[in-house]
Formats: structure tokens, C-alpha cells, sequence
């Protein structure tokens, strides 16, 4: 296997691994009030939050930023709840116009928190010198960026034919989704170890 394929693979199993699900409740979390209409800002916020996982990856990688990991544990599911919370609250009360910049600049910052996440993990399988280092990093966010996509895909699908065969009502929907993703995710944070310092 080539060494692409072994970092785009380790960022396809990243988002995609069954025992990791934070990643994919948080893309469920985001799409929540679209449809494939939007693709276009769909496609825009995935692709700043693997540039903000991807800065975050670099910024570790390289030791300018370091940061306890049982806080960004403990962040990561803080930030699906916000954005679960954010789309349970304003769900039906959206326009067709409205500006994404908001939930734009949020799941950047949300990126960063992701990448800081996984990067002392992804600092043990780099190559030694830090000129072998960019390379790798960048197969590997090509490797999220796709699973992502796949994930997004997925549940465009799912509400497709939720919205579309059970008639249910694009409000409700959001309704339905933002509560099971609230539902997955307080457990997750209720057994955070930064509650055992």
C-alpha cells in the first residue's frame, strides 16, 4: 500500500470507525437543516471544519499548541451538544436567505477542538522530521474530508426519505435529529474523566 493510501486510509477510518462516533455525531449535528439544495454550504462547512482539524493537527504536530487531553475530550461532545442545541431552538425559524457565516466561524472552531482530539495519536505515527511531516498531514485530511462527505451523504439520504416517504415536516425532522443527538451525546459528557480530577 502506497504511504497516500496509508494516511488517507487512517483518515477514513478516523471519521467512519463505529467505536469513534463523536466525529459522526457532530456532521449529523451540523447538516441537520439541510437538504441537498444546499449542497453548496453543506460542502462549505465540512470543509472548514477539516481545515480547522487539519490546523489544529499541524499546530500539535509541530508543538505550538499543547492542551490536556481529558479537556478536549470533554470539549468535543460540548461542542455537538451546542450544535445540536443550536439547530433544537432555531428549527422552523430559519429563512431560505439566511447567512451561514455564524455556524461557519462555530465549525471551525469546532474543527480546531476535533483535530486537537486526535493529534497525539497522529503524533505517533508520523515520520521523525518535521519536513516528512506536512505530507502525511494533508493525505490524511483528504482522507476526512471524504468520509465526511460520506457521512453528510448519508444523512441527506436518510432525511430525504424521512422528509420525503414519512412526510415528515422539515421542522420536525430537525426536531427529532438535534433530540437524538442531544440524547447520544449528555452520556457521553456525564462520563467525561475531567469530572474525576
Amino acid at each position: 500500500m502506497s504511504e497516500f493510501l496509508v494516511y488517507f486510509n487512517i483518515g477514513l477510518k478516523h471519521v467512519l470507525d463505529i467505536n469513534a462516533y463523536d466525529h459522526v455525531l457532530f456532521l449529523m449535528a451540523l447538516v441537520i437543516p439541510f437538504a441537498f439544495k444546499d449542497w453548496k454550504k453543506v460542502l462549505i462547512l465540512v470543509s472548514l471544519f477539516t481545515v480547522g482539524h487539519t490546523l489544529a493537527l499541524i499546530l500539535s504536530v509541530y508543538g505550538v499548541v499543547r492542551i490536556d487531553e481529558n479537556l478536549v475530550e470533554f470539549l468535543i461532545p460540548i461542542t455537538i451538544l451546542i450544535t445540536a442545541l443550536f439547530y433544537l431552538f432555531t428549527a422552523g425559524k430559519t429563512s431560505k436567505n439566511e447567512s451561514i457565516t455564524f455556524v461557519a466561524v462555530i465549525t471551525l472552531c469546532f474543527g480546531v477542538i476535533h483535530g486537537l482530539g486526535f493529534s497525539n495519536y497522529f503524533k505517533t505515527i508520523l515520520p521523525g522530521s518535521a519536513s516528512d511531516k506536512l505530507i502525511p498531514l494533508l493525505e490524511f485530511a483528504l482522507g476526512i474530508e471524504v468520509a465526511q462527505l460520506i457521512v453528510v451523504l448519508v444523512v441527506l439520504i436518510l432525511s430525504y426519505i424521512v422528509q420525503t416517504f414519512f412526510r415528515f415536516s422539515k421542522r420536525d425532522w430537525a426536531l427529532v435529529l438535534s433530540a437524538f443527538t442531544i440524547g447520544v451525546v449528555l452520556p457521553m459528557l456525564i462520563e467525561s474523566e475531567i469530572w474525576s480530577r
